[in-house]
This record gives C-alpha cells, structure tokens and sequence, in this order.
C-alpha cells in the first residue's frame, strides 16, 4: 500500500457563499456534493473538485464544529505556526489568474514575478494573493520538481 495522492484540503469560510463562489468562479473548481451533518453542527459543507478532477477543496460554514490543525493568525501579517501555511495551484499564466482573482476580491501578497531556488538553479514563476475568505494562495506555472538524478542500472 502506498499514498496514491492528496484526496482534498478543509477549509472553514467566514463567508460560505462567497467561498464557494470564489473556488467556482475564479479557480475553476465545481461543487461535486454538499451536505450538513448537525451531529458537528455542519450547516453547510460542500466537496469541490479541481478542474483537473484529482483534488478537492472541503469546505466548511463558519459554525461547524470541526478538527483544526495548528491556530489561527491574529492578522493576515502574522504567520500560524502548526497550520496550513498555503494553498498553491499550477496554472496556465500567473499573471491572468493573479488579475482575475483580484477583481473577484482577492488582495495582493506577492505580485507576479520569478523565483531562482536551489542549485542548480530551478526558476519558478508565480503570484501569491490572499483569498476573500483569507486563505495564503499560490499560484504557479508548471514547473517539475523533481530534479532528482535518474540511475540507470
């Protein structure tokens, strides 16, 4: 047995709606279910699927009763230690979904640029905004990672 993938990431909304709406309408996400669980005071949860059909997005009212990993920060400056740090999804062109996502109410961390990281040197291109709902998002044009030498036998 080994891990195939990652299944989904939780997030609870301040705004439910609007989150949904957000993950819909700039990111391309589609809600796949919804449903309410009043045993966890679960008003409203709903599973989104990623355009790519791979990974979801869960997403929470503001009431449910619900595990949370690590603490909340007291302001956007300040970094939750133990918690999700960022949300990062591959894109087609940074710079349209950073201009897309910021007329949808999103604010602006880090704007469009590149990055060199590591030796040997591995440019990455990519944006960093704040969601509506709060969330740290990344957004990334396709890079491979895996830079790890291959063996042949």
């Amino acid at each position: 047995m080994s891990v195939k993938g990652l299944a989904h990431v939780a997030i609870q909304a301040k705004d439910y709606q609007a989150t949904i709406l957000f993950y819909t309408e700039v990111l391309g996400f589609k809600v796949g279910h919804y449903w309410s669980l009043p045993s966890f005071q679960i008003k409203e949860a709903s599973m989104l699927v990623s355009p790519d059909q791979r990974t979801c997005i869960e997403i929470f009212d503001n009431e449910a009763v619900i595990p949370a990993q690590g603490k909340k920060a007291a302001s956007e400056a300040e970094i939750a230690h133990g918690a999700l740090l960022h949300l990062a999804f591959y894109v087609d062109n940074v710079d349209d979904m950073y201009h897309k996502a910021l007329a949808h109410g999103a604010s602006t961390y880090i704007e469009p640029g590149q990055l060199s990281l590591g030796e040997p040197p591995l440019v990455v291109k990519n944006a960093v905004i704040y969601s509506p709902n709060g969330e740290v998002i990344e957004f990334i044009e396709e890079v491979d990672f895996d830079l790890r030498p291959v063996i042949v036998p």
